[in-house]
């Protein structure tokens, strides 16, 4: 079934075109798919979904990431959480494997918050009033960028990506981890912690 499988992009930094024909083309198959039980996964190349960036010198800067708030408007920016841990997760209240990871997601950011580890959605390609429903249905406490267009999106480097797709950044801003899937919290919060104690 279409909706309940991870969408494929080329890349992040892939043309918005080919961005959007992917998703609204009901996501296709390519050479990096490989069967999951009865649906598909795609996966990046090698067959990594996850990928880790270490030692700390081999991790990249990540971009700063801007946009409105999707529930209140209000700016939000990446820039404006330099010192902590960040996790940044690309939804959309259209994708399924997004609704079934949002409660791990938001049990995560209620364990670690108080660690230094902040949370940033980026809200891709979605109608505003149903992300806003979306949050508001699942009492997500973190904010998310309301990116329709792809712009902050596009800024994100990645090997390749799905929707949903989550990057953890350490405390310099750099990219330590990339989830190409739905993610949980036994998986991501070892993760966070990790780099949360990290000097």
């Amino acid at each position: 079934m279409l909706a309940s499988r991870p969408c494929r992009m080329s890349s992040f930094v892939a043309p918005l075109a080919a961005i959007t024909a992917l998703v609204v083309g009901g996501c296709g198959t390519g050479d990096d798919a490989v069967a999951q039980g009865d649906t598909f996964q795609f996966i990046s190349p090698g067959g990594k979904t996850v990928i880790t960036y270490d030692p700390p010198a081999s991790r990249k800067q990540v971009r700063d990431l801007t946009g409105p708030d999707v529930s209140t408007g209000q700016p939000l920016s990446l820039s404006s959480m330099v010192g902590k841990v960040v996790v940044i997760n690309v939804w959309g209240s259209w994708c399924a494997p997004c609704r079934s990871e949002s409660d791990d997601l938001e049990q995560t950011y209620e364990q670690t918050k108080g660690s230094g580890v902040a949370f940033l959605g980026i809200d891709f390609r979605d109608d505003r009033d149903s992300a806003k429903d979306f949050i508001a249905d699942r009492a997500i406490a973190y904010p998310s960028i309301y990116d329709y267009p792809g712009l902050q999106l596009g800024k994100l480097t990645t090997p390749t990506s799905v929707v949903p797709t989550t990057m953890v950044v350490d405390k310099k801003g750099r990219a330590a981890a990339v989830f190409l899937k739905s993610i949980s919290v036994d998986e991501l919060k070892p993760v966070v912690t990790r780099l949360a104690a990290e000097q």
